[in-house]
Order: structure tokens, then C-alpha cells, then sequence
């Protein structure tokens, strides 16, 4: 059986080591740490809070953002591979080439009506939901996954990332590159 050949990653959390990053600005604008969540689109957890996007995006450094060890390698070596990310676009954007990562295809919040989802990303790519993995970190990049069809792993090198039944849990970034050679689905 031919399986998954094209990674679909999340960012934040996925990829990129950005908690911090992604906390400052809410912390700045006076939000108590322990009411700020992680995994919905950035406009929600604006709004959420009482905060204006704006006043996060302005707040936010995309320069704070590294990637988790072992991922540039791997992100390096992938053939297809694609972003689906809840993270502001302008952001998204500016962390990407300052990475120097160039994805086939790159959504960001603003391409979805909503919190994100694969369908738009598989459109753009011409394939099916057969032919991906969705790598991410949450619950709603596991929904996500789950509601178009496709595969996901799940990016266990995140020390917030909880496997449930049925994941393809992944310790080290390396073994996403093992996992589309698999024939896995």
C-alpha cells in the first residue's frame, strides 16, 4: 500500500519552538498567563482575551521563534511539504523566510473561514487526503486531520503534545522523513 508522500505541518508548537514568543505579547497587553491558550486562530484567542489583533501582532517577534532541534534538518530534506497554520499570516510569513523555509504551499488564518483546515491546503497541492500526513501538536490539528481524512502525527518532541488513541506518534523530527518513506497511512 502507497502511503502519505507529502508533509502538511503545523507551526507553532509543531515546528517551531515559539510558547514564549506567542505568550509575550498577550502578557504585555496584561493577560494572566494561565488564560491564554495555545492552538486556535489568532483572532479568537484575540478576541478571547479582549485584545486587538493588532495589538498582538505588533506585539509579537517573529525573531524569538527558533525551531525545534532536528526540524530545519528534516524540513530541509522533505520533496513536498506544505504549511496549515492558525498563525497570523504576516507573522507566518516573516518566520518562514527568516527560516529560510520555502513550502510548496503556505496558509496562514486569513485562508480559512475559521480555524484551519486541510481542504483548502489539499486544493493547492492537487492532491487527496490520502496522499498527506498532518503533523501538529493539539487536539484541533488532530480534528483537523481527522475531518478531511487525512493521517496525522503527532509532534511528541513538544512537551505539550498529549497522544490519544490512533496517533502516529512522532519522538524525533527525523522519523516524519521515515514515515512518508513507510508507506504508512
Amino acid at each position: 500500500m502507497v502511503g502519505p508522500s507529502i508533509a502538511v505541518c503545523d507551526l507553532d508548537g509543531t515546528l517551531l519552538d515559539s510558547d514564549a514568543a506567542l505568550l509575550a505579547p498577550f502578557l504585555a497587553l496584561g493577560v494572566p498567563e494561565d488564560r491564554i491558550g495555545f492552538g486556535r486562530p489568532v483572532e479568537e484567542e484575540c478576541r478571547r482575551q479582549g485584545v486587538s489583533v493588532d495589538d498582538y501582532v505588533a506585539g509579537y517577534d517573529t525573531d524569538a521563534v527558533k525551531a525545534f532541534p532536528g526540524v530545519d534538518e528534516v524540513v530541509a530534506r522533505l520533496d513536498r511539504w506544505a504549511v496549515c497554520s492558525n498563525k497570523h499570516p504576516m507573522s507566518g510569513r516573516a518566520e518562514l523566510a527568516r527560516l529560510g523555509w520555502l513550502p510548496e504551499v503556505a496558509l496562514f488564518t486569513d485562508a480559512f473561514d475559521g480555524p484551519k483546515a486541510l481542504g483548502p491546503v489539499l486544493d493547492a497541492l492537487g492532491v487527496g487526503p490520502q496522499d498527506v500526513v498532518f503533523l501538529g501538536d493539539t487536539a484541533h490539528d488532530r480534528a483537523c486531520a481527522r475531518d478531511a481524512g487525512a493521517a496525522f502525527a503527532l509532534a511528541a518532541w513538544n512537551p505539550r503534545a498529549r497522544p490519544e488513541a490512533g496517533d502516529i506518534v512522532l519522538e524525533r523530527p527525523e522519523q516524519l522523513l521515515e514515515l512518508l518513506g513507510s508507506g504508512i497511512a
